[in-house]
Parts: C-alpha cells; sequence; structure tokens
C-alpha cells in the first residue's frame, strides 16, 4: 500500500483527490488548515488528517518528519494547497505579492525540502505540484501578476529537482489544469460553458496515474490538463 500526502484536502479539487485514492486503497495522510477543514473531511473514512500550517516551515517540516517516523516511508505528495488573486503591477503591492508566494510556492516548497531528501534516500517518489496556466502563457496572465508569478515558480523547482534527480527513481511533475468545474465557477461565469472545463474527478484520474506503477516512466512531466477551455 503506498502512503501518499494529499494538501490542501477539503478543497474542491482536493476532495474530489483524496476520494478518489481511499478509493483506489491508497494510505492517505490529508492536511487542513484549521479544525473547520479538517471537519469537512470528516465523512471520509480512512483518511489521516491533520492540521498543519503549511506556510510556517518549521511546522512543515515537523510534520513531514512525524509522519515517516510514522509510516516509514512517504511515497508520493500531492500538493494542492493555493490561493488566487487578480492585479496588475501598478495595483500589486509586495505585500500582495508576497502573499500569493507564500500561499502557492512556499506551502509546496516546505514540504518538498523535506520529502525529496526523504525520498532521495529511499530512491524513489513522486511529488506533483499544481501548476496555473497563466503561469506560462502571458496572455492568460494579464491582470494576475502575483498569481502568475508565484506559480511560475513551481515549474522552476520541478526542474531544478528532477535535475538533481536524474537516474534515480524520484521524479517531480507538475500539473495545470484550466477552468475546474465548481459551483463557485460556474455562479461566477454563468456565460460560460462548463463542458469546456476540467472537473476535479478528471484530475484526481491524472494525478493517481502519474504516481501509479503506470506512470512509473514519467520524468520532467508537465501536464496541461484543458480540455477546451
Amino acid at each position: 500500500m503506498k502512503t501518499v500526502i494529499i494538501t490542501g484536502a477539503s478543497g474542491n479539487l482536493g476532495l474530489a483527490v483524496t476520494k478518489n485514492f481511499l478509493d483506489k486503497g491508497y494510505r492517505v495522510i490529508a492536511t487542513a488548515a484549521n479544525e473547520s477543514e479538517k471537519n469537512a473531511l470528516s465523512p471520509l473514512e480512512h483518511v489521516d488528517v491533520q492540521v498543519v500550517n503549511l506556510m510556517q516551515e518549521e511546522e512543515a517540516y515537523a510534520f513531514v518528519e512525524s509522519n515517516i517516523k510514522k509510516y516509514g516511508a512517504i511515497d508520493a505528495a500531492l500538493l494542492l494547497v493555493g490561493g488566487f488573486a487578480a492585479g496588475n503591477i501598478a495595483s500589486t503591492s509586495g505585500a500582495d505579492l508576497h502573499k500569493q508566494f507564500s500561499l502557492n510556492f512556499e506551502t509546496a516548497y516546505f514540504i518538498t525540502r523535506p520529502l525529496f531528501q526523504h525520498m532521495m534516500e529511499k530512491n524513489r517518489g513522486n511529488l506533483v505540484f499544481i501548476g496555473a496556466r497563466p503561469a506560462i502563457n502571458a496572455v492568460q496572465g494579464h491582470g494576475l501578476l502575483a498569481y502568475s508569478l508565484s506559480k511560475s515558480l513551481l515549474f522552476k523547482l520541478a526542474e531544478f529537482l528532477n535535475e538533481e534527480a536524474k537516474g534515480r527513481n524520484v521524479s517531480v511533475a507538475v500539473v495545470v489544469p484550466s477552468t475546474l468545474d465548481t459551483l463557485l465557477n460556474r455562479k461566477s461565469m454563468p456565460e460560460a460553458d462548463p463542458s469546456n472545463w476540467v472537473r476535479p474527478e478528471q484530475v484526481a484520474e491524472i494525478l493517481e496515474f502519474i504516481i501509479s506503477e503506470k506512470g512509473g516512466p514519467l520524468r520532467e512531466t508537465i501536464v496541461k490538463v484543458y480540455n477546451n477551455a
């Protein structure tokens, strides 16, 4: 049985991913930012939900270390925590930039740092980041400066780590969804056709493939999950 960490497990994407991995027999360690998020996951069975502030490096490090001791090895991590903000350079302050940097990059980096070392020692493991199309397409990123910059760092981090892990069974992937088909997005974009979007369950299936035995040969993986959006 593979042991996988899923951060941001109570979100629209996180909940679908967590259900998918539980259904397929994975041992899931899910993170929640607070007790309210933890309670949102309480209906799910056989999931180890832990409250942790992933924007605090020491707390994230302690979370990883305690779970390595508890379970012996962590096989994969799906780093789904993130947040969105609009704004061009005129309206984006340093504080705005740092908030997005902390939410979209540091929450992944602080988990990745100890986990990558653990996986390199074990000579196996998968890390998956959730990227964003505005980070790799300037047209899509218009008016989303802080968000796009913070997400772009995940692509570079994956590139650096994959270079370090060459010849090993450790791989870092970035999955890039377009618009997710969620209730919030349907309400905020009532004129759009949600059939062109991506369902969270579809992303969950792709994430499971990446870390499964079938996805074992994949390296330096960037998966653009755009559908027709």
